[in-house]
């Protein structure tokens, strides 16, 4: 899935999809998911191969959350391409409205240029209805050279459709993270960075745009989900996703 992943940073969506609700009155629940890339504010976090991934988040009545979650390509199972914890609070402020704040650590195994996204996030997300959801967050990128803090800010939207199916599309930007200049021969994608082909880099800044735009189908437990994912000419050279993000998943 597309914005943080598949899982935690995508928490303040599912518990507000109508096909999510049942987990509300549950103190465990998760997900698990078979992707065929893991995509993370339009950036690839794996190649474009199949990509396992789950979650298990716990619930209080007053309104607190954790949550675990992981995801392994299935050409490499025995090693985690991505692993996150999520702290979270959310608070009822209207019948139309919710808040949620959160604070969530990612760690990305694989090259050391991928590592080098490890990052800490706290973010606050705003929810009307079931349909459109707003974020802001401070990232604290570990691999960074400077130590700044970046921030990014997030739109989600979601419209139910006859037969099941809802409109997704969601829009984002964020600082580009200051990384070590390298010097490589030549590349043609992320793809090539990630498995040795050389490429000429050097540290960016300012910031890029990324966004998405799909269906999903959903009932009961189960969810599909097409995305078409599009980043900003910026990022394009040095993570580049695949153009559709294919998911399906079962919660419990």
């Amino acid at each position: 899935m597309n914005r943080s992943g598949f899982g935690l940073a995508t928490l303040v969506l599912g518990t507000c999809l109508p096909w999510a609700s049942h987990a509300q009155s549950a103190a465990f629940g998760g997900t698990v998911a078979l992707s065929s890339q893991l995509v993370d504010r339009g950036q690839a976090i794996t190649a474009s191969t199949p990509t396992l991934q789950g979650d298990v988040t716990w619930t209080s009545p007053a309104g607190w959350l954790l949550g675990l979650s992981a995801g392994t390509e299935l050409r490499a199972p025995g090693q985690l391409a991505e692993a996150s914890v999520q702290v979270a609070r959310y608070w009822p402020l209207s019948g139309d409205w919710q808040m949620q704040t959160d604070l969530l650590y990612y760690h990305y195994s694989g090259s050391a240029r991928t590592r080098a996204y490890d990052r800490a996030e706290t973010g606050i997300h705003w929810t009307y209805r079931d349909v459109l959801t707003f974020g802001l967050s401070a990232v604290r990128m570990f691999g960074a050279r400077d130590g700044r803090v970046r921030g990014a800010a997030d739109l989600d939207f979601h419209w139910p459709l006859p037969r099941h199916f809802y409109l997704s599309a969601g829009a984002g930007i964020a600082q580009i993270p200051a990384m070590p200049c390298r010097v490589y021969e030549h590349a043609d994608s992320w793809h090539d960075l990630e498995y040795g082909r050389p490429y000429y880099g050097c540290e960016r800044h300012g910031s890029y745009r990324y966004g998405h735009a799909g269906l999903i189908w959903a009932m009961g437990d189960w969810r599909m989900e097409l995305e078409r994912i599009v980043t900003g000419p910026r990022m394009r050279r040095q993570r580049e996703a695949a153009p559709w993000v294919a998911t399906v998943s079962w919660s419990f």
